[in-house]
């Protein structure tokens, strides 16, 4: 499957449930969002019967978001079903990592092959801050969970906020050098209301890792895939830094996903209000030809690139990140 652009389609990113239990400051108001309804919802049935006929057309990558996908009951038993249709090479999840500890080595059972874990501080009182409420605790362990039943590689998601310190860079430095993860810095996206700010630019944290005296960043291969982030080396660091950046030089030449919302909605791209409705294709009886000529649609629409650096575009959009897998 390719695009209008020649970009190769073969990632869907799932949004499983709208629901979380963070209510991170750059994501949501800190009053949450409007939750959707259990009718409003797409069943794990009609998710799975989704990925089955896309997976006959192009589609091998599969990602689990949210919300926070962990807290909606049966993801286990949808994992292990996914896995089942032996058409898909590769799922994954993006997840808070706060209820990760307990659930890591079922998930790994079920065939989940790795996980993204989002990590913007490893100060305590700034982390609650951030996430209005979170246990830094938490996410620690159900990182050394994801690690211990090798669910990798795992990857730590920093969004450069106002928030981000040295001492978080200092940590981070530190822990490439213990265990084998990638931590990837991503540029802030002024999307919307938000309560944080701005942190600094990659350039700025490229420069503070070259400080501390443990060596000097070089380029390497990408991680796992072909995502957005650049990685780079450490001198005997057993982990990577990767670097996103879809503001400064943004990277959607190379992007190959389609995202489907909570709600039953195809997305050709995360910074757009375009949106094409399968779930009510799929409640009114449609096939699996039919089913996949949405597909088609959506990937007819998806742009070129996306507008966030254009002023005259504007940023405001009519759902949250947390309600379309962000």
């Amino acid at each position: 499957m390719f695009d209008s652009y020649n970009r190769q389609i073969q990632y869907l990113r799932v949004s499983v449930t709208d629901r979380c239990n963070f209510r991170c400051a750059y994501c949501m108001p800190a009053q949450g969002v409007k939750m959707l309804s259990h009718d409003e919802i797409l069943s794990y049935e009609e998710f799975l019967r989704i990925i089955r006929i896309l997976s006959n057309h192009g589609v091998k990558k599969i990602r689990l978001t949210g919300g926070e996908p962990l807290i909606r009951k049966g993801i286990i038993q949808f994992i292990r079903d996914i896995t089942a249709l032996q058409t898909i090479t590769d799922i994954s999840m993006t997840t808070n990592g706060s209820l990760l500890a307990a659930m890591a080595g079922k998930l790994k059972a079920a065939g989940l092959t790795r996980v993204n874990i989002s990590l913007d501080t490893i100060n305590p009182k700034l982390f609650r801050q951030i996430t209005r409420g979170g246990d830094l605790v938490q996410t620690l362990q159900g990182i050394e969970a994801a690690l211990a039943v090798g669910l990798t590689p795992v990857k730590l998601n920093i969004v450069l906020t106002n928030m981000i310190t040295e001492q978080d860079i200092a940590y981070f430095v530190d822990f490439i050098h213990r265990e084998p993860v990638s931590v990837r810095f991503i540029e802030y996206m002024p999307i919307g209301e938000s309560a944080t700010g701005p942190g600094p630019s990659i350039e700025e944290i490229k420069t503070m890792i070259n400080s501390f005296g443990r060596g000097k960043l070089k380029p390497t291969i990408d991680i796992c895939g072909n995502g957005p982030a650049k990685y780079y080396n450490l001198p005997q660091a057993k982990g990577s830094f990767g670097f996103i950046t879809p503001i400064s030089e943004h990277f959607c030449g190379v992007c190959n996903r389609i995202r489907l919302t909570a709600d039953g909605k195809f997305k050709p791209c995360l910074l757009s209000n375009q949106e094409i409705d399968v779930k009510t294709a799929l409640r009114n009886g449609a096939s699996d030809d039919e089913i996949a000529e949405l597909f088609y649609q959506t990937i007819a629409k998806k742009p070129q690139g996306h507008t966030l650096t254009n002023p005259d575009e504007p940023t405001q959009f009519f759902r949250k990140m947390s309600q379309i897998g962000g």
